[in-house]
């Protein structure tokens, strides 16, 4: 059965000096996280934008599809952190997502770093956050595990 999550914004003006407000409408975890122009292009100011939230979406995405591969490899993580930097860019044809960067740090006692390197990849392959973005934007995974030294 599909899962279908919703979100809204409410915008007021133009592009440059409008603002809006976007919200979690599925969970309603947040509401009216303030959103602008300006927060994509210059400094967020205590305002959020859509490559940010992106950013989170491949972050946790990649968390669970990485979790769950260290898992059926019988190295099962005990803590990783992800880190996904979206690359916003001015190209020739517009403004566009060219990037999402991946980095996880983790500790998953009997793996090594060579396993840990193949799961992060196979992760960043298969979640189907990176799936939708395949083919438009460049995603990039640096794995590193955390030993017991």
């Amino acid at each position: 059965m599909a899962a279908v999550r919703t979100a809204t914004v409410t915008w007021k003006g133009d592009l440059t000096s409008g603002e809006g407000v976007v919200s979690a409408g599925s969970s309603q975890l947040f509401t009216d996280l303030p959103v602008s122009w300006a927060s994509r292009t210059e400094q967020p100011d205590g305002r959020t934008s859509p490559e940010e939230l992106l950013a989170a979406a491949h972050a946790s995405c990649f968390a669970m599809a990485f979790s769950n591969g260290l898992a059926k490899a019988g190295t099962p993580a005990e803590h990783i952190h992800v880190e996904a930097e979206v690359t916003f860019d001015k190209l020739e044809a517009g403004w566009t997502v060219v990037s999402s960067a991946l980095t996880v740090i983790g500790h998953a006692p009997g793996c090594n770093q060579a396993a840990f390197a193949a799961a992060a990849n196979e992760a960043k392959d298969g979640c189907p956050i990176s799936r939708a973005l395949k083919g438009n934007v460049a995603i990039s995974v640096d794995a590193t595990l955390e030993t017991d030294a």
